[in-house]
């Protein structure tokens, strides 16, 4: 445990209940049992320092006298900050190499299933309904029919607006919703053997995952009608992920070698690959040459047509491919390649050629 008195003084993590990071982070907290304080942002509750950008969710640290010292953003450097500070019920594999391909599968969560997220929320009649209308109850319960109206017509015109900014396009729609589905069946086939993506303990994949899973299973109409249909169980996954506090964990042990990864996880990692790597190599490219718009190939299943994926470039998902390559360099010669080896056939090579 870090030297704070976290009893005492414990972390605040403030965010929303339609925020797939923001429950991400608190499944976090609550399965390590680090002890914090959930306060919803922009409530009448909170009162936290300015964070470095404005996004959720924000953890606040204690300072030296209890009170509200430093704001952090952004749910991956988050976690990996927390494994430094606090001991027990790591989300990391002891295994560099694991911990590897465990890093890839969040980044894969955090960055293309939050596509199905965005655009089943905003793409569709009854989802942006529900939406725009309960969303900004999370703010001011008390908020009047009037302000209620308001908010209503400028959190759908917003949203709906920005949707083409993260490629919820008709273009992009066939491949969006089909790799949510695919995933759906891939989750299905894990969890007839395990409880997790690596073995019988949560990782930082599962999290990920479970982060975009709590809107797209749980709450948005659209989306969740096909995982109740199609993928039922990860709907009871969703609801176990929320607070794993008493699952019970012994030091290290609990997760699958990477030698021995489970079939559903190298079928994960091929969706990975037919999906998420093109597009970020893609995206990558276009910001070092400054194209207004990235364009890959996705590949089709069983020899099918291949289909053409397009959006304008993000600046953020160039840096998280920068992050996961620095990763990969970072590996000891023999872990870098036992990761390839894992990774051979996937298409999650291009991320690093």
């Amino acid at each position: 445990m870090s030297g704070q008195e976290p009893s005492q003084h414990p972390l605040v993590l403030a965010g929303q209940y339609g925020s797939p990071y923001s429950l991400k982070m608190r499944a976090v907290l609550r399965y390590r049992h680090i002890p914090f304080r959930w306060v919803l942002r922009d409530s009448k509750w909170d009162d936290l320092p300015k964070p470095p950008v404005p996004i959720i969710p924000v953890i606040v640290y204690p300072n030296d006298e209890g009170g509200h010292g430093e704001a952090t953003v952004d749910s991956s450097p988050q976690i990996t900050r927390l494994e430094g500070e606090f001991e027990g019920r790591s989300v990391q594999p002891p295994d560099p190499a694991l911990a590897f391909i465990d890093l890839l599968i969040e980044d894969f969560g955090d960055e293309w299933v939050t596509k199905a997220m965005y655009h089943y929320r905003w793409a569709y009649e009854e989802d942006i309904d529900k939406a725009g209308n309960l969303l900004p109850l999370s703010r001011n319960l008390q908020m009047s029919s009037d302000e209620g109206q308001k908010m209503y017509e400028y959190i759908t015109q917003r949203q709906i607006g920005r949707r083409e900014l993260v490629g919820s396009t008709e273009l992009n729609q066939p491949i969006i919703e089909g790799s949510y589905e695919r995933l759906l069946d891939i989750l299905m086939e894990q969890f007839a053997t395990h409880d997790f993506l690596l073995g019988d303990r949560p990782g930082r994949g599962d999290f990920g995952i479970y982060g975009q899973f709590t809107q797209l299973v749980k709450w948005d109409p659209t989306s969740m009608a096909i995982a109740t249909k199609r993928g039922p169980k990860t709907l009871n996954w969703v609801d176990r992920m929320d607070d794993l506090s008493w699952l019970p964990v012994d030091g290290d042990d609990g997760w699958v070698t990477l030698e021995a990864l489970p079939k559903a996880t190298k079928a994960l990692l091929a969706e990975a690959g037919r999906t998420y790597a093109p597009f970020m190599v893609a995206n990558a490219k276009a910001l070092a040459t400054g194209d207004a718009e990235m364009s890959c190939s996705i590949a089709g299943l069983d020899g099918g047509e291949a289909q053409t994926y397009r959006q304008g470039p993000f600046a953020y998902q160039g840096k998280c491919l920068m992050w996961l390559r620095e990763a990969y360099e970072a590996l000891e010669p023999s872990d870098r390649e036992r990761v390839d080896a894992a990774l051979a056939g996937t298409g999650c090579e291009v991320l690093f050629a």
